[in-house]
C-alpha cells in the first residue's frame, strides 16, 4: 500500500524557516491535487496549502504571504517552504495528495516554534 512520507519537521526559533517535504513511498497516477494540513490538540485538522495539477495554489489567510507551496522535479513530490515562523504555527503538519476516488495522507512531521 502506498504510504506519504513526510520530512524536514523540526523546532525552529520564532522568525526561523523550514521546509518540509513529502513524496509517496510508491506510485500513484494522476495525482490532482497535492496539499499540507496541520492540526493541533483539542483542534481540528486544517488546510495550510494546496497546489492542482495546473499548478493553482491556495493558502490560509494565516500563512498567506510566509508560507509556499511547489511540486518538486521529482515525479509527485511536494514541499512547503515556510518562512517568518511563528509560534502559532506549531502543530502536526501532514501531507495530503488526492487522485480521486482516492486519498493518501502522510503520518505527519512535528514542526514546533519556540518563541
Amino acid at each position: 500500500q502506498v504510504q506519504l512520507v513526510e520530512s524536514g519537521g523540526g523546532l525552529v526559533k520564532s522568525g526561523g524557516s523550514l521546509r518540509l517535504s513529502c513524496a509517496p513511498s510508491g506510485s500513484i497516477f494522476s495525482i490532482n491535487t497535492m496539499a499540507w494540513h496541520r492540526q493541533v490538540p483539542g483542534k481540528q485538522r486544517e488546510l495550510v496549502a494546496r497546489i492542482t495539477s495546473g499548478s493553482s495554489t491556495y493558502y490560509a489567510d494565516s500563512v498567506k504571504g510566509r508560507f509556499t507551496i511547489s511540486r518538486g522535479n521529482a515525479k509527485n513530490t511536494v514541499y512547503l517552504q515556510m518562512n517568518s515562523l511563528k509560534a502559532e504555527d506549531t502543530a502536526v503538519y501532514y501531507c495530503f495528495m488526492e487522485n480521486p476516488p482516492y486519498a493518501y495522507w502522510g503520518r505527519g512531521t512535528q514542526v514546533t516554534v519556540s518563541s
